[in-house]
């Protein structure tokens, strides 16, 4: 999945550090874009250093509007936070949705968490209670308000990832109106007051139209690129006796839905998603994915 990019580590451990080191890498992201060298092969990722920031800047000392934000092995990654885009000779703004397909793994995760920040830093600069301009704690990754105190976390969605199986088969979807035309497992955001447990059974219902039993979690994976923590589960469907599994696909959230055979599930090249991983680990292990 993202997250593993073995023998490198990543640390989120949040660090007050102001002063990057030349090979400290810096992000920057307009939109729904990153700042990231141009390459021959655009399935490559690569990002701009403090080093060369220096240099199109013309300044050899501390550049303000940069944020530190984690790091993997011992380089730092900071977060170009300034009003202005970046430009320099070599890098451009490409699509964050497009990263996805890229290598290395560890740029992958640097993007996707590093927009995760970004958003949360960009809408947050102002307080939402007495609109006073916010400040960065000394101690942890937060935003205070000086006016009225009000501490300002960044925010987290949970949300569910489920492979709803009958025997040898599993609910493979498409997702309605989204650029991902790929299958993919039911899903669905946790809502106030409810368990992951009781999520599941709400979004199968919602989406496809059947109840399940026997929910078994599987793991979790962190999804940047929502601002998301999925959680994973495998659960069958409780079909009635002489029932066939008919779905009743929900058209505003799905384009399609279907069961599909285990033999025939797609095994996609970049390996990232827990959606993927799950469908995969379906088609090798079958039932045992309940054990």
């Amino acid at each position: 999945m993202i997250q593993d990019i073995e023998p490198q580590r990543f640390n989120n451990q949040y660090s007050n550090r102001r002063e990057p080191e030349d090979h400290d890498m810096v992000l920057s992201f307009s939109e729904k874009m990153i700042f990231a060298k141009v390459m021959d092969n655009e399935n490559l990722l690569g990002f701009m250093t403090y080093g060369e920031l220096q240099k199109i800047t013309g300044c050899d000392r501390k550049i303000g509007d940069l944020v530190y934000l984690f790091s993997i092995d011992d380089t730092a990654y900071f977060l170009w936070n300034g009003d202005n885009r970046l430009t320099a000779p070599g890098y451009d703004y490409r699509s964050m949705y497009k990263t996805r397909a890229c290598q290395p793994k560890a740029a992958v995760l640097a993007a996707a968490t590093g927009w995760h920040l970004s958003l949360w830093y960009r809408t947050n600069r102002f307080c939402g209670a007495c609109g006073e301009r916010t400040v960065y704690d000394e101690k942890e990754r937060m935003l205070r308000c000086p006016s009225c105190g009000r501490l300002i976390f960044p925010v987290i969605a949970p949300a569910v990832i489920v492979g709803v199986i009958d025997g040898d088969r599993i609910i493979l979807t498409t997702y309605a109106g989204r650029e991902y035309k790929r299958y993919a497992l039911i899903a669905g955001f946790t809502e106030i007051g409810e368990s992951a447990e009781q999520t599941v059974r709400r979004e199968v219902m919602e989406e496809v139209g059947i109840s399940v039993k026997n929910i078994t979690y599987y793991k979790s994976q962190p999804w940047g690129y929502d601002s998301n923590l999925l959680m994973g589960y495998f659960c069958q469907a409780d079909i009635p006796e002489g029932g066939d599994g008919h779905l009743t696909i929900d058209r505003q959230e799905l384009a399609t839905g279907e069961w599909v055979n285990r033999d025939d599930i797609p095994d996609y090249p970049e390996h990232l998603s827990l959606t993927h991983e799950m469908m995969v680990y379906f088609k090798e292990h079958g039932q045992e994915v309940f054990k």
